[in-house]
């Protein structure tokens, strides 16, 4: 595990790759998933409690220390595996993976701790609070940033938010149905749900999929029916609000959650043009708006729109960033993050920004949203272009806190080209 976090890929993509193939049955399927990602997230206090029980001269092997993650894992973690079965199963495996000549040191780490259960569990209780960043599994300098500016009880909150299984969100496709008919074809899959509201979403338009079936095999997800993504991800095309017979940027697309609703806003009767960093995934814009009846989408590189005779009537720009809003769903984020990363982005965040201004009509709408929760790549970003930029104005900007909001990390500002 810990020699695939330096894929380009996130730990939660290559996992849904690989079950997407593996024979599994639904409770083993779950179990899995929460096996991989709960070892990638608690990999630091699960490390920690490894180096109490190990000669810190000898150095282990990657997949026999993943075998003692996955077992610290079951025993101090999750409740519905029995301790003995963990430890047992954990020692299987070593055996199925031929270390065979590991399994009595693996037998007598893991037993170790069976002995002493109580006392680690008060000295993992200990750690969230006196060493939040090892207790909670996080890098400590991220910690002390979102301690610095949010306090210590809500870093804790932030932390434990990051360390929750993400819930399941979807949004109503009315290009195709009304949530009415969408929940009765749900109540037919089997798909349990909770209605959603938040003051940018009004009703009917996002629900939280309690429980449901693989969504491949749902005819309403291959219909088009509804398109899975976070709440916060609603508030930049609310705020952009896109007008029919207007001419809108979408200056990076991908994988086309916004780039939808927008037309979805439109009632298709826009002109959306999509364009992305990366050309390549331009062709998740394509196919999700295949699948969701979107028309009136043209599919461009971003570099070529440049060179496009074309002044637009809004722009959106949900930038790349850190991704320290969505830290519950890239699991491995945390472990690939670094400091000096954030002011790369800032650089790039500002090009953006600058290369939007050029395009954009006088009294036109720019709309920049990230899905971080630093300063330098949200509000601190918007000083610096507002002030080489004076024919723009900022007219509202609007931080989402997963402690505070119950949805993912979100920062948008809305900005008016005034002269």
């Amino acid at each position: 595990m810990s020699q695939r976090i330096t894929s380009n890929e996130f730990t939660e993509n290559l996992l849904d790759i690989a079950l997407a193939t593996a024979r599994l049955s639904a409770p083993d399927r779950g179990l899995c998933h929460e096996l991989v990602c709960g070892v990638v997230r608690w990999q630091a206090t699960l490390d920690r409690l490894i180096a109490r029980k190990t000669d810190p001269s000898r150095e282990l092997r990657p997949a026999l220390k993943n075998l003692l993650r996955l077992g610290l894992y079951q025993i101090f973690w999750l409740d519905r595996i029995p301790p003995h079965a963990a430890v047992h199963e954990t020692v299987e495996q070593a055996k199925r993976a031929g270390y065979h000549s590991q399994t009595g040191f693996i037998n007598a780490v893991l037993r170790g701790y069976l002995r002493e259960m109580d006392e680690i569990r008060k000295i993992l209780a200990d750690m969230k609070i006196s060493q939040p960043a090892l207790g909670w599994s996080h890098p400590e300098w991220l910690v002390e940033k979102w301690r610095a500016r949010y306090g210590d009880d809500k870093t804790r909150e932030l932390l434990a938010w990051n360390n929750t299984p993400p819930k399941t969100f979807a949004r109503v496709n009315a290009l195709k149905v009304d949530a009415g008919k969408l929940i009765e074809r749900w109540r037919e899959e089997n798909v349990e749900y909770d209605f959603l509201t938040r003051d940018w979403t009004g009703e009917n338009l996002a629900f939280e999929l309690k429980a449901h079936p693989p969504l491949h095999l749902l005819g309403s997800f291959r219909a088009g029916w509804f398109y899975v993504q976070d709440p916060s991800t609603l508030l930049a095309p609310m705020l952009l609000a896109p007008q029919p017979a207007e001419t809108i940027w979408d200056l990076c697309a991908a994988p086309g959650g916004k780039t939808t609703f927008m037309a979805q806003l439109l009632n298709n009767e826009g002109k959306i043009i999509a364009s992305d960093l990366d050309p390549g995934r331009l062709k998740l814009v394509k196919d999700n708006c295949a699948r969701l009846g979107v028309t009136g989408v043209d599919f461009t590189e971003n570099t070529k729109v440049k060179t496009l005779n074309i002044q637009f009537d809004r722009i959106l720009i949900d930038a790349p960033c850190s991704n320290t809003g969505v830290m519950r769903r890239r699991v491995d984020l945390r472990w690939r993050i670094q400091p000096g990363e954030i002011e790369r982005l800032r650089a790039m965040q500002l090009d953006l920004l600058n290369e939007a201004a050029t395009k954009l009509k006088s009294g036109g709408t720019l709309v920049y949203s990230t899905c971080s929760l630093e300063p330098e790549e949200n509000s601190e970003v918007v000083k610096q272009f507002l002030t080489s930029h004076a024919g723009f104005a900022l007219e509202s900007e609007r931080q989402l806190l997963p402690f505070a909001d119950g949805v993912d990390g979100a920062y948008v500002a809305r900005l008016k080209h005034i002269a």
